[in-house]
């Protein structure tokens, strides 16, 4: 029988694989919300034409904004067929099929910048999320940082009820053609649902959540900003994250109210005398 784990990795895995949802990805194209822009551009300059891995890349919404900053750009995703999507879109690029828990084909600090959008780091379990901040510390160099995205567990998106998944028009065929696309996928969705929620799970400072998307056919991690900042330090960061919300890119902080925004970005930094300067710091 597998483990909750493993059925969390095999659901998400699924999900990002299906056609409908490759060739959404592949429809993606420049940032995700305002945290996003503000969070990358506030590193764009430091890290100038130095190395970069992207993780998660699915089919190249990110390259591009990264390229932009370095053409020492490598990209990676555990996902096959979003790996080819990219490659098509952009044959220039070194992409290849890689998973964010084991990194072990790069050395340690071959990046200055390791980059994981679109709350990727969300689709694995809390063990696999711990193992993710590690070797993604370990190819850091020192001083470099790895720019995260993350859900709320304090946010709006938590916790998120059944739902078909019809958006509202004004346009009363565009909303007939969306009722119609929904109903048609309803017993998948409600199917889903059913299974994936059992799943669900509240940790200290985190859940493990059935989402809504992709038809309920996700079951995301959810964490508070505090949590987080905690297992960056654990994983050998700094103390001191700077994180932005995604609704307006506004810099936010432990302890404040949070309750409006679905997901952060986190700036974390590697400290420049290594995994050790990060737990002295912490306990400073």
């Amino acid at each position: 029988m597998q483990s909750a784990a493993d059925q969390m990795d095999r659901i998400n895995r699924e999900a990002w694989r299906a056609p409908g949802n490759v060739a959404w990805f592949a429809t993606l194209e420049g940032w995700t919300d305002a945290g996003e822009r503000i969070a990358t551009e506030r590193v764009a300059a430091e890290f100038a034409g130095q190395p970069i891995l992207d993780i998660g890349v699915g089919a190249g919404r990110t390259t591009p904004l990264l390229r932009a900053i370095s053409e020492d750009y490598t990209a990676i995703d555990y996902t096959p067929e979003l790996v080819e999507a990219c490659r098509r879109k952009y044959p220039d690029v070194r992409v290849a099929q890689g998973d964010a828990r084991d990194l072990s084909r790069f050395a340690d600090g071959s990046f200055a910048l390791v980059v994981f959008s679109f709350n990727g780091i969300d689709a694995v379990s809390p063990e696999d999320r711990m193992q993710v901040l590690r070797e993604a510390a370990r190819v850091l160099r020192p001083g470099g940082v790895l720019l995260v995205s993350t859900h709320n567990q304090s946010g709006p998106g938590h916790g998120e009820r059944f739902h078909l998944g019809i958006s509202f028009s004004r346009n009363p065929f565009r909303l007939a053609v969306r009722t119609l696309r929904a109903l048609l996928k309803a017993p998948r969705t409600i199917s889903n649902y059913r299974r994936y929620s059992r799943l669900n799970q509240r940790g200290d400072g985190f859940s493990i959540m059935n989402a809504a998307a992709h038809n309920h056919g996700i079951v995301i991690h959810y964490i508070t900003i505090e949590k987080q900042c905690e297992q960056l330090v654990e994983a050998g960061f700094a103390a001191d994250p700077e994180i932005y919300g995604e609704l307006d890119g506004r810099l936010v902080h432990p302890g404040e109210d949070v309750s409006r925004y679905m997901w952060f970005h986190f700036i974390a930094r590697k400290p420049a005398g290594g995994a050790k300067a990060a737990v002295t710091g912490a306990a400073g």
